[in-house]
């Protein structure tokens, strides 16, 4: 399997003590077969002083890309989907060389077609003279022109090179399933690039309210400390949640851009587009229920797999015919044609023509159709036991990623209540901050708690997004 890219966790990019708003509400995920979900990315976030923390993250924020000049181009998942089918540069690859195995196939079946050949000659020579200087040949040398066709056609080889047409078409099928392969591990990749730019755009946005909300904590708690209300400690531990927030800021816009430019890349570009990620989901689907069917679905389905049942069985189809080079060939030669300028002495008629069958019986060469045959009979073996091995794995992929797809269903519950929870607790450490029943560490512990939520909860839906791809991707649904 080809080596695809990892979901980046948000909260790697949490840097201390920050107090920022939660996301927008859970997005609905994709379902197996039909999956396109998503985001508006947030620009310029600005919260009102009332707006509770837990609200604050409205769906329809934007953050746009601070590289990449004009304006954003909308883009959802189903169309990235497409633009990388269309331009990515291994899908083509891919393609061409199944379109190569197919001329391959075609010039393997050529054997079993007419063969013909054409000439002419002319040649002024001492009539009658000897050439005997090429081994046992004493050819007559003669003034004469003229020209033929010649045709072979192969009778029988007893199976030799019935087999090798078989094999090169069955190689030819399986280059055609290694290119929806192909297709499909392109398309997982998109969609983990993608939802991982939605996940650091949810991360850039929740940071932003972060930084909005520090400052005027951090103001409020400048005033305080002018009007003696607050210690000078006070003020430290503001300012420094506040750089905090910025380094969070920073390092999830730039974590973004990463992202952003990575999706680019998958889609074809050599430079970073400037898109738009648009996520109309609501509520997230249940997993799938049945794992049973779902293995059974992907031993049927599953590309690679029946690219490499179409290998195997090509590579026992070549066994055959290398074994069948120890049999006899029988072909037929033709030749027809005319001599219009010739000498009547040796030439009787101004047109000749013969017709032949050829035995070819191989009686030793070396032992060199031997050991090709049992190299091709070893390869048969290793690639039937490829085959046993990679169905093994697929039995043991797809659960896993169903299991991972139900876990990652069940944190999504969990961490919204972690979050309801966190929110609760800041507004009670901010409420009793406010009164003086309460130091500045205790709200920013509870700021902490609540950033770490939120991010977390950002996680939780993406990583169930990604899962459910992951788990399309092991069975081998194609959009």
């Amino acid at each position: 399997m080809k080596t695809l890219l990892t979901l980046t966790t948000a909260s790697s990019l949490l840097l201390g003590t920050v107090w920022a708003q939660p996301a927008s509400a859970p997005a609905q995920t994709p379902k197996l077969a039909d999956a396109p979900s998503t985001v508006l990315l947030a620009k310029n976030l600005q919260q009102d002083e009332t707006v509770h923390p837990a609200s604050a993250a409205s769906a329809d924020a934007t953050v746009s890309a601070p590289v990449a000049n004009g304006q954003p181009i909308p883009l959802t998942r189903a169309e990235a989907e497409q633009l990388a089918i269309k331009n990515n540069p291994h899908i083509h690859a891919s393609k061409l060389v199944a379109l190569a195995e197919h001329q391959a196939y075609r010039a393997t079946r050529s054997q079993y077609l007419p063969q013909l050949y054409g000439g002419m000659v002319a040649v002024k020579a001492d009539d009658g003279g000897r050439f005997s200087v090429d081994g046992l040949r004493t050819t007559r040398l003669l003034t004469h022109a003229g020209g033929g066709v010649e045709m072979r056609q192969l009778l029988t080889d007893f199976g030799h090179t019935s087999n090798l047409i078989a094999a090169s078409k069955l190689y030819e099928k399986a280059q055609n399933s290694t290119a929806m392969a192909t297709q499909l591990d392109i398309l997982l990749v998109t969609d983990q690039v993608f939802y991982q730019t939605l996940e650091s755009a949810a991360v850039v946005r929740t940071a932003q309210q972060t930084v909005d909300t520090r400052q005027k904590m951090d103001t409020l708690v400048s005033e305080l400390t002018k009007n003696k209300l607050r210690s000078d400690i006070d003020l430290a531990f503001a300012d420094q949640d506040l750089a905090r927030a910025k380094l969070l800021l920073l390092d999830a816009q730039n974590q973004y851009l990463k992202n952003l430019d990575a999706l680019s890349a998958v889609l074809g570009y050599d430079h970073p587009q400037n898109y738009q990620l648009a996520d109309d989901s609501a509520a997230p689907p249940l997993p799938p229920p049945d794992v049973d069917a779902l293995v059974k679905l992907a031993l049927q389905q599953r590309p690679d797999l029946i690219a490499l049942n179409y290998t195997q069985k090509a590579a026992h189809k070549f066994s055959r015919a290398e074994h069948e080079q120890l049999l006899p060939t029988i072909s037929t030669d033709g030749v027809v044609g005319g001599t219009p300028v010739r000498d009547d002495r040796y030439f009787n008629s101004n047109w000749f023509g013969a017709i032949g069958v050829n035995l070819n019986v191989p009686l030793f060469n070396g032992f060199l159709y031997t050991a090709q045959a049992s190299e091709a009979s070893q390869r048969a073996k290793a690639a039937q036991e490829n085959l046993r091995d990679l169905r093994d794995n697929i039995v043991r992929n797809v659960n896993d990623a169903w299991l991972e797809t139900n876990t990652s269903y069940e944190k999504i519950d969990v961490t919204e209540k972690l979050l309801t929870a966190a929110n609760l607790g800041l507004d009670l450490a901010q409420a009793r901050y406010k009164l003086g029943l309460s130091s500045i560490v205790e709200l920013s512990q509870s700021q902490l708690q609540q950033t770490q939520a939120a991010i977390e909860n950002i996680n939780a839906r993406y990583a169930y997004e990604l899962s459910l791809a992951a788990l399309n991707y092991q069975i081998g649904n194609m959009p």
